[in-house]
């Protein structure tokens, strides 16, 4: 526990970022009061997280992998810098790396992530939005969970269900997706608070 007894977390993002710009807005609205946004994390130019974050007084770090010999000794660095801060937790949004057991070992039960699927479907892919339409399930959504050893497993924090239309394509569901990661975004901060704070 860290500043005035709020959660401390990053955001670890490698894209433009449009998850953890809506998270950040969520912060900045005050949405998230037993939480405190202390860092966001990227490697893309341009990054909309990052650019929304600094206007916002939160800071940023831009770490590439490609500067690191391998994934290890990249994800060493992240934790050195995150210890820095005395981060809690971390949260993964639109972050491509996976993470290592170090990682896992230095935030033990503290690195969540979101998968554009319903668990257990569609698990181990960057194309779960296009898998869902190519197998034609009618049903799909968006789930955070806790990032353990396997790939897209751990424990789930929350789900939240997609109908798929008949007519619904790539650019219509991408969307849908969007406006319902935002919201359960918001609900999975709020489950670990209550989590945190009841075994704290």
């Amino acid at each position: 526990m860290n500043i005035e007894n709020k959660i401390c977390w990053a955001i670890l993002v490698t894209g433009w970022g449009r998850n953890a710009r809506d998270t950040i807005k969520s912060f900045r609205s005050g949405k998230l009061e037993r939480s405190i946004l202390s860092l966001v994390v990227y490697e893309q130019e341009p990054c909309g997280a990052a650019e929304l974050a600094e206007e916002c007084g939160i800071e940023t770090l831009q770490l590439f992998r490609k500067d690191f010999p391998d994934l290890i000794s990249y994800q060493k660095k992240l934790i050195e810098e995150l210890k820095q801060r005395n981060i809690d937790y971390v949260f993964m949004l639109n972050y491509k790396y996976i993470i290592k057991n170090e990682m896992l070992t230095a935030f033990p039960d503290r690195i969540i992530n979101i998968h554009p699927s319903l668990f257990p479907s569609f698990l181990g892919t960057k194309t779960a939005i296009q898998d869902a339409l190519a197998y034609g399930v009618k049903i799909t959504g968006v789930t955070t969970h806790i990032i353990d050893d396997k790939l897209d497993e751990g424990v789930i924090l929350g789900q939240s269900a997609i109908k798929i239309e008949e007519d619904d394509n790539f650019d219509t569901l991408y969307p849908k997706f969007v406006k319902k990661g935002k919201k359960l975004i918001v609900k999975t901060f709020k489950v670990i608070e209550n989590m945190h704070f009841e075994t704290n």
